[in-house]
């Protein structure tokens, strides 16, 4: 009784995450509208949107039951834009331009592509749980081929661009509140991608715990990011430590 008890509390999780992802896109676009823009926001903005709506799924699937589309849905927004949108902002605000627009051409038209196989596939409704969402009802099952290259372009430039502001703020004790503001995104963005691969196995209350933590964790690295301390003077930054608190700051 009391494993089922559980269980049920953990299929609910995802209405908690999506009511966080909902205050955090708000606060993320907020701060677009007040710097007057900054793509690596409106991207991460558009990021916690894509998130909100893959827990809203999995919420709207605990409380109301199995829907194809919600379970089109619920592939799209988590397997192919779960962390995409957050790596493009993290693209954006660490390497040029150039770079940045060519890949958010080439990575988008991937995953519109990807969406389109994802919503016309057969679905195997036999599969299908009444309270659990799971891959496995796709008959398709070359399109869930895809996703992994999409998570792992996203988790090497979310986590990354993440573990390279912090390398780069790791000996200027002003900016601690940056070294590990950016350690915790680097946690945060890992553990989604760790709930997802149990998901593969069987596993779809996994993702629902890392979810919500990888989420907490993502939001307490930004504001520490954003809101922490004042810095020292400029003129004890070195120039690698400079241009990334510009970034972050515009």
């Amino acid at each position: 009784m009391e494993f089922e008890t559980l269980h049920r509390t953990v299929l609910h999780l995802p209405v908690i995450t999506t009511v966080c992802a909902v205050i955090f896109s708000w606060q993320l676009f907020s701060r677009y509208r007040a710097k007057g823009g900054g793509l690596h926001l409106l991207w991460w903005g558009i990021g916690m949107v894509t998130y909100g709506i893959g827990t809203f799924t999995e919420a709207y699937t605990s409380i109301r039951g199995w829907n194809p589309f919600v379970f089109r849905l619920w592939y799209v927004a988590g397997a192919f834009l779960g962390g995409y949108p957050l790596a493009q902002g993290s693209i954006y605000l660490l390497m040029k331009r150039k770079f940045a627009d060519r890949s958010a051409w080439i990575v988008c038209s991937v995953i519109a592509v990807a969406s389109v196989f994802v919503f016309v596939t057969p679905l195997d409704t036999s599969l299908a749980e009444v309270h659990r969402l799971s891959g496995k009802v796709i008959e398709w099952q070359w399109i869930r081929l895809i996703s992994p290259f999409i998570n792992l372009y996203s988790v090497f430039f979310l986590v990354g661009g993440a573990v390279v502001s912090a390398w780069r703020f790791r000996k200027a004790p002003q900016l601690r509140h940056r070294y590990l503001g950016n350690i915790l995104i680097a946690i945060g963005a890992i553990l989604p991608g760790i709930g997802g691969s149990l998901t593969r196995a069987g596993y779809v209350e996994a993702l629902y715990i890392t979810e919500l933590i990888g989420l907490l964790f993502i939001y307490g690295g930004y504001r520490l990011n954003v809101f922490g301390r004042a810095p020292l003077p400029a003129r004890v930054l070195t120039e690698p430590q400079l241009q990334t608190l510009e970034r972050i700051k515009s």
